[in-house]
């Protein structure tokens, strides 16, 4: 199997890629996360996705015939940008906000394949998954015990839905790897198609993954 480096510092990103059985190198990339003037949810992840992917590959972390993954992951309410919250007060309103509402959660993939010669620019895909999220009403009660768990802190959108944050939703029409911060499926088939228009590769990435033929 090829080797991938993962240029984010998601330790739920890393996770989703090893129950597949890829093992990445972790080099976060610090970048910039600031919304542009008028940008969408999508295209913020988009463009950050790309922003990390490239900077991997500038900074010298990556290795020739290398695999950069890179992801951004960011959380809407009504088109409005939900980031981590800085303080417990911050995590109240927006878990009020989402409370008995839909919202919506949008990871951005940026896929860089690195020449297999020397550690330069070989070909790229960018795409966006969008899930919606709705919340079950929640209590004051509920929101107060969310927030002391200490989980909401480090999540976009103040909660974590692979943890204690799971309770609080309704439904998901999408991927909900999507939510988590990784849509696998199709990051695996769109690295497969740029496998197949640019490198030399025996069988598919998705193959080793599902444990058949090795790349």
């Amino acid at each position: 199997m090829k080797h991938v480096l993962l240029a984010s510092g998601s330790p739920r990103r890393e996770a989703l890629l090893r129950t597949v059985g890829v093992v990445p190198s972790v080099k976060p990339q610090a970048v910039d996360e600031t919304p542009l003037e008028n940008e969408s949810p999508q295209e913020l992840v988009s463009r950050l996705s790309q922003i990390k992917a490239h900077a991997a590959l500038e900074n010298g972390d990556a290795q020739p015939g290398d695999i950069i993954i890179a992801a951004d992951t960011t959380v809407a309410f009504n088109g409005r940008e939900l980031g981590k919250p800085k303080d417990p007060d911050q995590a109240r309103f927006m878990l009020h906000l989402l409370s008995g509402n839909t919202h919506t959660v949008s990871t951005g993939v940026s896929i860089v394949l690195v020449d297999e010669t020397v550690p330069k620019f070989l070909a790229e895909t960018t795409f966006v998954e969008t899930a919606y999220v709705s919340f079950y009403p929640l209590s004051d009660a509920v929101i107060e015990a969310y927030i002391a768990s200490g989980e909401p802190f480090d999540k976009a959108g103040s909660y974590g839905i692979q943890g204690r944050g799971s309770l609080l939703v309704d439904t998901i029409d999408g991927d909900y790897f999507t939510v988590v911060g990784l849509p696998l499926a199709r990051t695996v088939r769109e690295l497969d198609l740029l496998l197949e228009r640019y490198s030399r590769c025996e069988s598919p990435f998705i193959l080793s993954c599902l444990g058949g033929i090795h790349a």
